[in-house]
């Protein structure tokens, strides 16, 4: 189960539509997310009362179209999907929502199952450790 958050500077609610889409459609075909685990904060940032920073980090020139995306979900995926995972994120973004490659910023957080209530106040995969 992830949970996803992407954070963009003067998105529009078709633009963060387009990168969310991107985003689950990758999770569903490289770390094997079902297609009705999709769980997602899409926030656009207006540059005045929120703000997104960048700089040119190990040569990858960003610019105004960044992307955060972050994702948490249960440890177990291998680093080839990982890699995999970024890999068709970027293109997803691009192709969707037109974000250059080189503006997609992803940071992955793994979990365990005891650290997911899905509603309730229940720890619905707590029996699975």
């Amino acid at each position: 189960m992830p949970l996803v958050r992407i954070d963009a500077l003067n998105a529009t609610p078709q633009h963060l539509d387009a990168l969310g889409r991107a985003v689950h459609e990758a999770l569903q075909e490289t770390a094997d997310v079902p297609p009705d685990d999709r769980f997602q904060i899409l926030t656009s940032h207006d540059g005045t009362t929120g703000r997104l920073h960048y700089d040119d980090y190990l040569g990858v020139h960003r610019d105004d179209g960044i992307v955060y995306i972050a994702i948490t979900l249960r440890a177990g995926r291998t680093p080839e999907q990982k890699k995999a995972l970024y890999r068709r994120i970027a293109e997803l973004a691009h192709e969707y929502a037109g974000t250059e490659p080189r503006n997609v910023f992803i940071a992955l957080t793994e979990n365990e199952p005891i650290d997911w209530s899905c509603g309730n106040g229940e720890a619905q995969y707590a029996s699975q450790q």
